[in-house]
């Protein structure tokens, strides 16, 4: 029983160091987060606990936070996060060094292939201070908005940039990046204004434009990958297990969020309007 046991934890040894020693990139080790999946867990888990259990339980005999300038800083600063993630790889790999077709991850030592990879380690980073939306929305008593959609592509996006961080921090999926962080400036400077009062309101009627957006983005997204399939230039085919389910299953969540959002709204106003 003894001699099983050892066997077993040498397995379960083995297969730990494989997958996140071996398979990884040597480059990120010793970056923060990187070192072991137990980091990243550990933030997603209780994420998850606040959100669902803590936070609720907290904020029910409590009356909602304003947080009013606390939301204008923090959507600003996101916006110029999204900025910085967004110019950088595009000075440093689209305008220029890589194949708009197919395009393999540079594992060596060189400035620019690890200006690639931090960068990467920088979106990671984004994902996962983006899991303060949903803490605002508990502290705002915001509920509604609390969605399972926003869960599921808060709580993927932050565990999906993580793997690809420690595996593939470079080439063709460094796309998603500027795309994402494209559409992100574009909403964080709408959640900034819709923060600022209702005075404002009238500034911001583009709100739905902005999921149209998104879904334009996925389509992107999911017709670049796709390209590897049939171009070969040593990019990694398994990473289109993260980027092709991901891309269709966003496309269709949002595209429901959108029909069930506006079309409901658009007919309401019709038959407001009828009467």
């Amino acid at each position: 029983m003894e001699i099983f046991r050892e066997n077993a934890t040498s397995q379960y040894t083995n297969l730990y160091k494989y997958l996140f020693e071996d398979l990884a990139d040597p480059r990120v080790q010793n970056w923060f987060l990187m070192n072991s999946p137990f980091g990243i867990l550990t933030i997603v888990g209780g994420y998850l606990y606040f959100t669902l259990y803590f936070g609720p339980k907290y904020m029910e005999n409590r009356k909602p936070y304003e947080l009013t300038r606390v939301m204008i800083f923090y959507n600003f600063l996101q916006m110029l996060l999204s900025a910085y993630i967004m110019l950088d790889h595009l000075d440093s790999s689209w305008l220029g060094r890589y194949s708009w077709r197919c395009q393999p991850v540079d594992y060596s030592w060189t400035p620019h292939a690890l200006r690639v990879a931090r960068g990467v380690h920088l979106y990671h980073m984004a994902k996962i201070t983006e899991l303060l939306d949903t803490v605002f929305f508990v502290l705002r008593k915001k509920n509604n908005q609390i969605t399972f959609l926003h869960m599921y592509h808060h709580t993927m996006m932050t565990l999906v940039t993580w793997g690809i961080t420690k595996y593939i921090a470079g080439g063709q999926i460094t796309l998603v990046a500027v795309t994402n962080s494209f559409v992100h400036i574009i909403m964080y400077f709408y959640y900034m204004v819709s923060a600022m009062g209702a005075q404002y309101q009238k500034y911001i009627w583009w709100k739905k434009y902005i999921t149209s957006l998104q879904l334009v983005q996925f389509v992107f997204t999911f017709l670049h990958s796709i390209q590897v399939l049939f171009y070969d230039c040593g990019y990694p085919k398994s990473a289109l297990l993260i980027t092709l389910p991901n891309s269709l299953l966003f496309y269709f969540m949002f595209s429901d969020f959108y029909k069930q959002s506006y079309n409901r709204k658009n007919k309401i106003q019709r038959a407001v309007k009828t009467d």
